[in-house]
């Protein structure tokens, strides 16, 4: 197994705003990363195929247990760890693990497990891209009933302008563009994908130069970093095998239950980077916030591909 090229370059990013956090400050990073996070949806509507969107809609059970998974099982169980918090670091941490909670589905790495994994593809397809467009919706909503105003000025009115603004406004135009454009957003998927991955670097060392500047990490403990690297890891284990499970019982044949399974339990650090940038602003807190769906990227890369591997070697 090779360890994730982007995975690696997070790491560095972090390491970078620990060493030179003032650079974290520089207003041009932030216009850089405003005009970057509009640009990745613009892409991101470019490169949707409505013919295969509309080849995905049939299968209306495998699309509520995907979307129920991410929006409604995910958020519920990080709700049960709620009454055993002791301390406000505790619930700092718990926030952080349920905005990840409430994120909406990564688009690229699902499809992309699917197909090796040879599942229902158009299906894939359809669910990673309506995900996205949900959460705009719903991710904020979550937020909004625990999220506290030292936390981040919590305005449901700005917030969902900012993302329409940021985020929907551009998809619709990608949308519309797609026919012209579309072609040429596919072939040139592998650089839009570098320039996605550049700005979610850049959102990334401005929020942890802006914690580590305020020293936000020092009331961290390490017990509190294992607890973020178990949770992260059972979280994913009980979704996974919760999500099989349902599928199971519902009669889903393997190559549905493998879209089930690989849709249901991705988190998007591209929409949470967004999100949290949107959502808490320039907050200290942004650089834990953060912790728990990096973790959860990289965690999901891995298991995912390992069983994906092996189920692609199955008899069809």
């Amino acid at each position: 197994m090779k360890i994730d090229k982007f995975v690696l370059f997070i790491i560095v990013a972090i390491v970078f705003a620990y060493f030179f956090p003032q650079w974290g400050a520089m207003n041009f990073i932030n216009t850089i990363s405003g005009i970057g996070i509009s640009l990745i949806f613009f892409f991101y509507g470019l490169k949707l195929s409505p013919s295969k969107l509309k080849a995905g809609l049939k299968n209306w059970k495998l699309h509520i247990l995907v979307q129920a998974a991410t929006f409604v099982l995910f958020p519920v169980l990080v709700l049960l760890v709620k009454p055993l918090l002791q301390n406000q670091e505790q619930e700092t941490i718990w926030l952080a693990f349920f905005f990840l909670a409430a994120l909406p589905s990564t688009v690229s790495s699902s499809v992309v497990m699917v197909s090796i994994a040879k599942g229902n593809m158009p299906a894939a397809i359809f669910n990673a891209s309506i995900s996205g467009i949900i959460g705009v919706l719903v991710t904020p909503l979550w937020m909004g009933l625990f999220v506290t105003n030292d936390q981040a000025s919590f305005n449901f009115i700005d917030i969902y302008i900012k993302l329409i603004v940021q985020i929907i406004m551009p998809v619709v135009l990608g949308l519309l563009l797609q026919r012209y454009w579309g072609t040429f957003a596919q072939k040139h998927s592998n650089k839009i994908t570098l320039f996605d991955k550049s700005i979610i670097l850049l959102i990334i060392y401005k929020s942890f130069s802006s914690s580590f500047t305020d020293n936000v990490f020092s009331a961290i403990s390490v017990l509190d970093l294992l607890f973020l690297l178990v949770g992260v890891l059972v979280l994913f284990t009980i979704t996974y095998f919760s999500t099989g499970f349902i599928a199971a019982k519902l009669n889903f044949n393997i190559e549905d239950k493998i879209t089930a399974q690989f849709c249901g339990t991705k988190k998007s650090l591209v929409h949470g980077t967004v999100f949290s940038k949107i959502i808490f602003g320039n907050m200290a807190v942004i650089g834990i916030v953060l912790l728990p769906i990096m973790l959860f990227h990289a965690t999901q890369i891995l298991i995912i591909s390992v069983i994906a591997s092996k189920l692609a070697k199955r008899k069809i």
